[in-house]
């Protein structure tokens, strides 16, 4: 799917491209997924454990709080979002839509969620949902041209930003 998707846009490739290419037949196709962006959305699912993975690289140590600057991980992931940003421009709307968007929303929300809740933050239903809202809508708007950045200028901004969000909402 990714190799056909890289020369030509999501509604240009057709079953019997990516069948013929994966050397399968389109019933096999058809056994395993509903349709292509079925397919696209689970071979695009590393972007999704790629930016959870990148929004968390910060917690290898010992200390409690997140660092100033955001991890090197984070700019590494948006650069390499970047070099697929017309598949995922398809599949992730501009505002966090589409079927990449829901996934990558849900997966966020519950790992800032479990996160939150195993250090007893408060209220880690709200601030999950809130951050992965954030990271969801701003990588889908910068895909989409609507924040103009490059990936270390946009990662620089974005931590920040979901930064605040933890912090937002603290004891009462």
């Amino acid at each position: 799917m990714l190799a056909e998707c890289a020369g030509r846009p999501l509604a240009e490739v057709s079953v019997s491209a990516v069948a013929r290419r994966a050397g399968v037949g389109r019933a096999t196709f058809y056994l395993h997924y509903e349709d292509l962006t079925a397919l696209a959305v689970d071979a695009c699912a590393d972007v999704v454990h790629a930016a959870v993975d990148a929004l968390h690289a910060w917690q290898t140590g010992p200390s409690p709080l997140p660092p100033v600057r955001p991890p090197a991980a984070l700019a590494e992931f948006l650069t390499g979002a970047a070099e697929r940003a017309p598949l995922y421009r398809t599949l992730l709307l501009p505002g966090g839509g589409g079927p990449l968007g829901d996934r990558l929303h849900r997966e966020l929300r519950a790992r800032a969620r479990a996160e939150r809740a195993a250090v007893g933050a408060p209220q880690p239903e709200l601030v999950a949902s809130a951050v992965a809202a954030a990271f969801t809508g701003v990588l889908a708007d910068w895909l989409h041209g609507e924040v103009p950045a490059d990936p270390a200028a946009l990662a620089d901004h974005l931590w920040p930003l979901l930064l605040a969000l933890h912090r937002a909402v603290g004891p009462r």
